[in-house]
């Protein structure tokens, strides 16, 4: 049996306090394992680490125990690529030199760059806009782009942290939709940290639901749903708004108590 895409084995990141203030203890024990080519979704309270996690697995944050590993298949590939809530664009490049630069930080040539980026340029419906600047364009838009730059590079693994968060309601429909879209096409291996059960209903393969600060795993949950998926017909599947219940009353006091805490500390 081929070993998981990406371990993490009871991982703890404690950050160290400001001054006199007593050290943060982001990450208290987490372990869990994904699979090739499966869409994870990690939900639970605002500061519990959700984001630290991803960092952990993208390298830019230093475990203080424990591990996470994520299996590297084809050294001719990009390992993992990270999306960040607000797209991450670089204001100075045009829609195309955005969605090509992971390609030029890999040394692929220009002309290859150039076709890479036009065809991911037309999979997110962007071709009138590839010599746009972010300014000029929407935020769904820049999110687009941010997507597709991460495509473009072909990592293996895509870490997602909150990438439709500040989005409107219906762009995030639509881009809940491209991301379905271009994820069953290519069958990635996926990390999708979000706030929304509904976003997880609508994406994940499964569901793991983290407590309240210090971020620790309270469940699991298999989502039932068939794919190929449609974020909007799926929410009038009777089992959506059942499951979505289910997962909020395993949630709701996490929620209560990250709320609180958050209010003793302003």
């Amino acid at each position: 049996m081929k070993p998981p895409k990406i371990s993490i084995d009871n991982l703890y990141v404690t950050y160290p306090g400001r001054k006199r203030a007593e050290p943060v203890e982001a990450l208290g024990g987490v372990t869990l394992t994904v699979t090739r080519g499966e869409l994870v979704c990690i939900v639970g309270p605002s500061g519990c680490g959700k984001t630290t996690l991803l960092r952990v697995l993208a390298g830019l944050e230093q475990a203080t125990g424990g591990s996470a590993h994520i299996q590297h298949d084809n050294s001719a590939r990009p390992v993992k690529a990270m999306v960040f809530q607000g797209s991450g664009v670089f204001p100075w490049m045009t829609v195309a030199e955005n969605v090509a630069y992971g390609l030029r930080l890999q040394g692929v040539s220009r002309q290859e760059r150039a076709e890479m980026a036009r065809h991911w340029i037309a999979e997110i419906g962007l071709e009138r806009f590839a010599q746009s600047y972010p300014a000029q364009l929407s935020g769904g838009m820049q999110q687009r782009v941010g997507l597709a730059r991460a495509f473009a590079c072909d990592p293996e693994v895509l870490l997602m942290d909150e990438p439709f968060g500040a989005l409107d309601a219906q762009t995030r429909l639509i881009l809940q939709q491209v991301l379905l879209r271009q994820w069953e096409r290519d069958a990635k291996t996926v990390v999708f940290v979000t706030h929304s059960i509904e976003e997880a209903l609508t994406l994940g393969d499964r569901i793991y639901l983290m407590s309240a600060r210090p971020g620790r795993l309270l469940h699991e949950v298999a989502v039932p749903f068939a794919r190929p998926r449609d974020a909007i017909a799926l929410r009038s599947d009777p089992r959506f708004s059942q499951l979505f219940a289910e997962i909020w009353e395993l949630l709701r006091d996490e929620v209560e108590r990250a709320r609180l805490a958050e209010e003793l500390t302003e």
